[in-house]
């Protein structure tokens, strides 16, 4: 008669719900919360540094790129030039989609909304409208809009999709994020306003809706 194995039984055990442990339960809800944190801090809008109201689009929020610079521009300060000294000593200048220099010293006497944007970025994308009927509606009144493409890929992807979406006004290339770096922008998009002066008058981190984006516009509009 051969041997048997002894016959034991183990009671299965149970976890706290279904088979998941107390102790797994528990990672998990904390990876919960510390996605929700992080989900939470780079939707929030970076706000506008000049007095006032809020003057941003509470249904878009900015896109986050990096963390914000230690010290950034100041209202009152004069405007970047949107050219950057290289390591090399040459200068980083900031071109239209054809290559054509974009210089802050030729719109003196204008009023200069700068918006720092990416064809990627969905809160550049619901501003959009606001951007292209706003920059023909105070054209006359002296305004210039020169939104600035961060980090493209190359001029000619930034022409269709300025072409797609009938965009008229002028787009500047920052291939290599050089001049919204040197604004001290971390957030897309980034509006700065600069009056007839060439000083800023408003530095705002978010998307803006139509009417937060009139009073700016009409804050800085050059004297009559």
């Amino acid at each position: 008669m051969t041997d048997r194995p002894e016959f034991s039984h183990k009671r299965e055990r149970h976890g706290v719900i279904g088979p998941f442990s107390g102790r797994q339960l528990v990672f998990v809800f904390v990876a919960v919360v510390m996605a929700v944190v992080i989900l939470v801090g780079v939707t929030t809008p970076l706000g506008n540094t000049a007095d006032g109201p809020a003057v941003v689009n509470p249904r878009a929020t900015a896109y986050i790129l990096s963390s914000p610079p230690a010290v950034g521009l100041r209202v009152g300060a004069t405007a970047p030039e949107f050219t950057v000294a290289n390591d090399d000593g040459s200068t980083y200048q900031l071109t239209d989609l054809d290559g054509n220099p974009i210089r802050l010293a030729d719109l003196k006497g204008k009023a200069v909304w700068v918006n720092f944007f990416t064809t990627w970025c969905p809160p550049c994308q619901s501003e959009l409208p606001i951007l292209r009927e706003l920059a023909e509606r105070y054209k006359e009144q002296g305004l210039v809009l020169v939104a600035v493409s961060v980090q493209e890929t190359s001029p000619a992807d930034v022409a269709a999709y300025a072409d797609r979406y009938d965009l008229g006004y002028t787009i500047g290339f920052d291939g290599s994020g050089k001049i919204f770096h040197a604004y001290k922008a971390f957030g897309l998009p980034t509006q700065i306003f600069i009056d007839e002066d060439g000083v800023i008058a408003s530095i705002i981190g978010a998307p803006l809706d139509e009417a937060g984006a009139v009073a700016q516009i009409e804050a800085i509009l050059p004297t009559p």
